[in-house]
Formats: C-alpha cells, structure tokens, sequence
C-alpha cells in the first residue's frame, strides 16, 4: 500500500510518523544524530532542562534488572540558557518537531523555564516533567496529586502559547485523577508513563547499587503497567495521549496505539539498539500495510474486549 499515511497530529504539533524519542534517553541530539537522520522521527523530545543547571545525583546512577534498567540521574543538566544557545542550534538542523523537556524544583521555576522557552525559536511544545522520581523536590512531588499538578500546569499554561503536555507518573494510586486534573488545568496532550520506583541490592557487598538507594525502572518491566493506564486514561480524556513504557519493538508500539495512545516515546530500547526508532517506525508501517490499513488514525483506541 504505497499511500500509508504515518501522520499524526498532536496538539497542533504536525508529525510524519507517531515515533518520538523519550525524555532523558537520548541526551539533546547529539550522539543519535550520529546513526541516524533526526528528521525522520515524528518529534524529538530533549533532555530535561531546569532554569539553573543541575548537578544530578552521585554515581553510581544506573544499574541493569532483569527486565529493564534503574537509573537515578537526577536530571543533570546545564540550565536552559545553554539550552538555547549551544543544544538548540544543532536540533534546528533537523525537519523535526523538537519538544523539550521541562523540570523545577518550584511552580515559579516552571514558569521561568517555560517563558524563556517560548521566546525561543524552533520549539514545538513543551513537556511538563511533574513525574520524575530521582530528585528530591519538584517533579514528582508536584505531580503526585491532582492539585500539584493542577497547580503546575495551570501556572505554565498561563505563562506560554506552546502545547503543555505533562508527563505523568504511574506512582499514584489514580491515574485517571491526576490526568483529569491535568487536562483540566489547560494541558493540550498527556505524555504517560514516567518511570516506576525501584531499588536493587548487591547480595556480595551487600550494598545498594545505586548511591541514590532508589532509582526510576523503566524497560520491557513496567510494559504492562503502561499499557494499563493508557487505556484507562484514554477512556476518560478528550486530549491526544503519548504512550511510553517498555517499548522495545513495534509490536508493542501498535499495543500503545491500540489501547489509546497517538504516539509513543522510545526510551529504553535506545541504549539496546540504538536504530530502535528507526525500526520502529518501520515496523509500524509494515504491520499497518499488512492489516490493510491506510492510516494510523484507523488503529487509535481500536483494541476490542475479547469475547
């Protein structure tokens, strides 16, 4: 079928394809560019960026599990200054929407981050990180109720004309409740999951491998849960939703899709393979050609109860 049509549209953001990179795993553009064409994802999705730079957590920062990683970075980075005028510059270079990543440790960091942001060329949306576990104010303390996040999210929408799109954590015991309150508060789209909280010991040292003690798992582990919740969210918003959670291969890209999902983020998968993307993307298309399908727009939400 030579007219598939791989487009998506998420709050405005005009995309090729429903493939975008995962905050955090694929730094600002960089190394990636080096196996392939940025141009040929659906977005770009940067490094998360905070008003002043941040030192990130003491290493070790990242350990293997069985099914996946833990990492407690700790969002290091060196501020959105430098954001825009060394890492912003490169990512221009490329016919791809970029959306960058958002972090604070208060709601009137987000609100300057956000504002220097939108006076930036180039810049398609902005992801509102209110999920990350591994620092130890902000994000995740925002983003685990309803009225952090309304509170976080209402003041950005307030300071910009880009589409907000949280990310949420799966760290709450309602999803649904934290998403509504997001959606509520002006988002344009939900980007879910973040990572999960885990720790994990070495049995000889008997010491935690990582020197933060927790760090957030991510890989083919937390799939299901993923899955679950983008369904369930899906089921009670009227906004696009990007999924992210374990996937590693395109069949499990067109289960995120099938469940709800508009596009998804590649995350993990990238320090596996790093053509992840690319060979998603073009799985996705062939899984599509084989269905008869023309358009992915036909494949959102389209799973069905087994009967």
């Amino acid at each position: 079928m030579s007219d598939l049509n791989l487009s998506v549209n998420i709050a405005g953001i005009k995309m090729k394809n429903p493939v975008m990179t995962a905050s955090g795993t694929s730094g600002f553009g960089e190394e990636m560019a080096e196996f392939f064409d940025l141009g040929k994802l659906g977005a770009f999705v940067t490094k998360g960026t905070s008003l002043h730079p941040w030192k990130g957590n003491e290493t070790p920062r990242t350990t293997e599990t069985p099914a996946g990683m833990l990492n407690a970075i700790g969002l290091q980075n060196d501020g959105v200054e430098a954001f825009i005028t060394k890492k912003l510059p490169f990512l221009r270079r490329f016919a791809v929407p970029i959306i960058v990543n958002v972090v604070g440790h208060s709601v009137e960091e987000y609100i300057e981050v956000t504002k220097r942001l939108s006076d930036a060329e180039g810049i398609a949306a902005l992801e509102i990180n209110v999920s990350c576990p591994n620092v130890k104010e902000g994000c995740m303390v925002f983003g685990s109720s309803a009225k952090g996040i309304a509170e976080v999210i209402s003041a950005v929408r307030a300071a910009t004309t880009l589409p907000v799109i949280p990310k949420l954590t799966p760290n709450v015991t309602d999803i649904v409740e934290t998403a509504l309150a997001a959606v509520d508060s002006g988002a344009d789209a939900l980007c879910l999951i973040n990572t999960l909280l885990g720790t994990a010991i070495d049995i000889k040292t008997r010491a935690f491998k990582l020197a933060n003690i927790t760090g957030g798992l991510s890989g083919p582990a937390i799939k299901p849960i993923a899955l679950r919740m983008v369904y369930q969210v899906a089921q009670a918003v009227r906004v696009p939703i990007i999924g992210v959670g374990g996937i590693m291969h395109a069949s499990d890209a067109v289960e995120f899709i099938l469940a709800g999902a508009s596009a998804v983020q590649i995350g993990t998968a990238t320090f596996f393979n790093p053509m992840s993307c690319m060979d998603i993307i073009d799985g996705i298309a062939n899984y599509a050609k084989s269905q008869g399908i023309s358009s992915i727009g036909e494949l959102i939400g389209a799973a069905r109860q087994l009967k």
